[in-house]
């Protein structure tokens, strides 16, 4: 009998825990969006307590998204149980994730708390979550490392107080998948009001085996497996959504589960994750990587042209990767742009279809053809979900191996326009510092990235900027035909956002 898993993503809470990422509330609240479409169960959309920002977005995700329940994190104790509930009480199916740590040595080492503390903790805390929602998920950190016996009586207790879902995570990556399924399988055995919750499992890839653990908890009893899209998430990531998925599809009648993941939304989920959080998949990732199902031998190719399934065990439409080649061009109207985006699953205002068309158009007249990935590069990088008070009017540079490289920039704000000129080590950091000079924030870039979002000599060049002001990451993108260009719209996309929340005063 097929059981059907529970899917709870945690890209926007364990994945914004990336080392460089830095997501405002619109982009969290798009991406949370995204995953609604993508058929998520559980949307974990943060950790209200650890920052008024974070508060801020949780609460508009419980607002705005619809169709998946969302969660929030907190410790055992009131002020973080409180502000979980103060972040998703607008939420159309609201849960409170509540966790401690239950290894020797986190409790010892980390908590200086003993086990009965701890025990007594849990079981407070869950009740407190319980007088606010009649969904509590309960975590006991570092399970994988957790001794069986403590662990059996904490969670029998934490359900009697009111959990739902218990979840054991691998916290540090540490488990095997033997272990991991031993460890579910000894829940479901010597826990006796199991069946009154949901086992869930969170895993880290420290070892690479997040994925398989998961599995093999999936195998021994587990009905929920936490995920974050393209596996991104603390040190070497979570456990991979597409790829959890995709091996439940692949494999139904091994595993005997499945999911009501929308399965055309996976590649479009993981480019937009990709692209919010500046974190590139790597071409040979499972599933959605550049490389998953291209074939350079000889022989390969040779056996796919006859037959696919020589070679594939999916079809890359399934997942929303389509090579239909269908292009717009500088003669297409609002209309076929409109259309073209409703076909990919875009959901934009009538404001930002306004503004994305005005943007097509100009791209349109550099490229002649603008395909599917020209298109969604558009709006990904382009369409911008804050105030933008600096606008690029114009650019002019000069450059070269035997001159000094200057840049002019013009940016509008308001109805005012203002001009600066710098020199560079180069036309880029010559362009920066002309924008420095008009905007005077203060803006410390860290990371500076380059890459072909399509192929030919008029490629998109999309330029990924993260940066720092005031002790705040940043994420800025954008794209051009025109690298420099590219890498002045990014920073000016950095500078719009640290400006954003400096009015906000945060």
């Amino acid at each position: 009998m097929t059981r059907r898993i529970i899917i709870f993503d945690t890209t926007l809470r364990d994945g914004e825990q990336s080392p460089g990422v830095a997501l405002n509330a619109q982009e969290k609240l798009e991406i949370a969006r995204q995953l609604a479409r993508l058929g998520v169960d559980v949307i974990e959309a943060g950790f209200p307590i650890t920052s008024p920002g974070d508060f801020e977005a949780v609460k508009l995700v419980s607002k705005k998204v619809k169709g998946s329940t969302i969660a929030a994190l907190a410790r055992t104790n009131a002020e973080d149980i409180d502000a979980a509930w103060d972040a998703i009480r607008c939420a159309e199916s609201p849960r409170i994730h509540t966790f401690i740590a239950s290894s020797p040595i986190h409790m010892k080492h980390k908590l200086g708390m003993e086990p009965a503390e701890v025990l007594e903790r849990a079981v407070w805390a869950v009740k407190r979550a319980r007088s606010y929602v009649s969904d509590v998920e309960f975590s006991c950190e570092d399970a994988s490392r957790s001794e069986p016996e403590f662990m059996y009586r904490l969670l029998q207790a934490v359900i009697e107080a009111g959990a739902t879902t218990i979840n054991v995570p691998d916290t540090v990556g540490y488990a095997t998948p033997e272990e991991h399924g031993e460890m579910i399988a000894g829940i479901v055995k010597n826990v006796p009001n199991i069946d009154r919750a949901v086992i869930s499992v969170h895993c880290h890839n420290d070892l690479g085996l997040a994925v398989a653990n998961s599995l093999a908890a999936i195998m021994n009893g587990a009905g929920q497996v936490e995920v974050a899209v393209n596996g991104i998430g603390e040190r070497a990531g979570n456990a991979s959504l597409e790829e959890i998925v995709m091996a439940l599809y692949t494999r139904p009648h091994f595993y005997e589960a499945s999911t009501r993941i929308n399965y055309s939304e996976i590649y479009r989920t993981s480019r937009m994750v990709s692209s919010l959080t500046g974190m590139p998949v790597q071409p040979n990732k499972a599933i959605v990587g550049k490389n998953a199902f291209s074939h350079e031998s000889g022989i390969h190719q040779d056996g796919v042209l006859k037959n696919r399934s020589t070679y594939e065990i999916m079809n890359p439409q399934l997942i929303g990767i389509f090579k239909d080649n269908i292009v717009l061009g500088k003669l297409s109207g609002r209309h076929a742009f409109r259309d073209r985006l409703q076909q990919l699953g875009y959901d934009l205002t009538e404001e930002e279809i306004e503004k994305g068309f005005k943007r097509f158009k100009i791209l349109a007249d550099r490229k002649g053809e603008i395909t599917t990935e020209d298109l969604e590069a558009l709006i990904t990088q382009e369409i911008r979900t804050i105030p933008e008070k600096y606008n690029l009017d114009y650019l002019h540079f000069f450059s070269g191996n035997r001159v000094v490289p200057t840049a002019t920039v013009g940016l509008t704000v308001g109805e005012d326009t203002f001009e600066e000129a710098s020199v560079g080590d180069g036309p880029v950091d010559a362009a920066f510092r002309a924008i420095d000079k008009i905007t005077n924030l203060g803006v410390v870039m860290n990371e500076y990235s380059l890459k072909a979002t399509t192929a030919g000599k008029d490629a998109l060049g999309e330029v990924t900027i993260k940066a720092e002001c005031d002790g705040r990451n940043y994420i800025g993108r954008g794209v051009s035909t025109d690298v420099v260009e590219a890498s002045v719209k990014a920073y000016i996309d950095v500078s719009n956002k640290v400006a954003y929340e400096k009015e906000r005063g945060k």
